[in-house]
């Protein structure tokens, strides 16, 4: 499965009945209006397939390997013309640019950032792969239009580039960013929650690596893709955010079982009251960790 699709199968669900309201909360374990669901799931599967055919038109050749460096993605960013929109969020500790690139004006807003972990690489590679498909003009302008008249769309690529520069997870002051949500000691913590509080998103995409190591329950498949709706409470409780982002897991969880069978999985849901998803699922935006890398 090509990095591309993560990332644009979640985007088509939300580009769906773009008017309608966020529905109440449900249990976990029910699945909220699955005749619906199947019916996107139906309609997103030739989409799907087309894009995976045409995936090498748009996947960025000059970083392929994981152990690329800021320098190797800000040209690519910064060459990013309209109808991107595309500012400094502000700059690391070692003084690197954290640029926020945005582009859509739909009525669903969405945030997705990558890489706030410097050694977990894949969701930024696919960031970059989702500029270039918006960037080109081809046979998918039907469908780049509808996400973008449906959906407002702010990516933060490579969150924590001092990280990224030596390939560790923390960042230039040893400090975990995904620990740092309450506290926001670290600046680039301090763009996260910025960007979340300015733009209001309704959506947020937490984006991070799996290691192939984890498996999918008790069966002997690695977990190519694991989702989570992250707790906001100890309780675990589902308020509205977080039944949004249960619901949209399901359509996710059933379309890729049909391609990857048997290698989604659902991650530790065990609640950490300084970690940026718990804390963004609390704060009122609909939050999916998506953790991926293990294809």
């Amino acid at each position: 499965m090509s990095r591309l699709l993560i990332a644009f199968i979640p985007l088509f669900f939300l580009s769906c009945n773009s008017q309608e309201q966020p529905g109440k909360a449900v249990p976990e374990k029910q699945e909220a209006n699955p005749p619906a669901s199947k019916e996107r799931a139906l309609t997103l599967n030739p989409i799907y397939q087309q894009l995976h055919l045409a995936y090498g038109q748009y996947r960025e050749p000059t970083i392929d390997g994981r152990r690329f460096k800021h320098s190797d993605i800000a040209p690519l960013v910064q060459r990013l013309e309209p109808p991107f929109e595309v500012k400094e969020a502000g700059q690391s500790i070692e003084g690197r640019s954290i640029y926020l690139a945005k582009i859509g004006n739909g009525p669903k807003t969405v945030l997705l950032w990558s890489q706030m972990h410097g050694d977990e690489p894949t969701a930024t590679m696919a960031l970059m792969d989702i500029f270039n498909f918006f960037s080109a003009s081809d046979e998918f302008d039907p469908f780049r239009q509808r996400l973008l008249s449906a959906l407002t769309l702010y990516f933060i690529p490579m969150l924590n580039p001092d990280g990224a520069e030596k390939f560790q997870r923390r960042n230039a002051l040893d400090i975990d960013l995904n620990r740092d949500a309450m506290r926001l000691v670290t600046p680039e913590a301090q763009i996260l929650k910025r960007v979340r509080d300015e733009t209001q998103a309704q959506w947020g995409f937490n984006l991070h690596d799996q290691s192939a190591y984890y498996g999918v329950g008790n069966s002997p498949h690695t977990a190519s893709v694991s989702f989570l709706a992250p707790a906001y409470n100890m309780d675990k409780e589902i308020n509205e955010s977080r039944g949004n982002a249960m619901r949209l897991i399901v359509l996710l969880g059933r379309l890729l079982q049909e391609h990857i069978p048997g290698k989604v999985a659902k991650y530790d849901d065990t609640f950490e009251p300084r970690a940026f998803g718990d804390n963004i699922q609390k704060w009122g935006t609909s939050t999916i960790l998506i953790e991926s890398g293990g294809l």
